[in-house]
């Protein structure tokens, strides 16, 4: 190296200096990057199926209330309240 040039590193306004502190400055603005994106990442594997639960959900709710329909049509039958009826008068002779 000449004598110049280290003249210029020592007295820390030369070219090594500026490139280095170019080259901190970029590793931070990388690194507040690398950061955002980890977190948009985890955010988004925290809910990665919003909406299709809840159409999962529109869904099981919808087949209850038909299931919950079916079954009052059955206790409201003839046959089903007799049958009903005679299950607890004998459940009663019982005790």
């Amino acid at each position: 190296m000449s004598k110049e040039l280290m003249t210029i590193d020592q007295s820390g306004t030369g070219v090594t200096t500026g490139f280095a502190s170019r080259l901190s400055e970029r590793s931070r603005q990388v690194k507040g990057q690398l950061c955002l994106m980890d977190a948009r990442f985890r955010t988004a594997m925290a809910e990665p199926d919003e909406g299709a639960a809840t159409a999962e959900y529109a869904v099981v709710l919808v087949a209850a209330t038909g299931f919950a329909a079916v079954l009052v049509a059955l206790l409201k039958s003839g046959a089903v309240k007799t049958l009903l009826m005679q299950l607890v008068k004998k459940a009663l002779k019982v005790v």
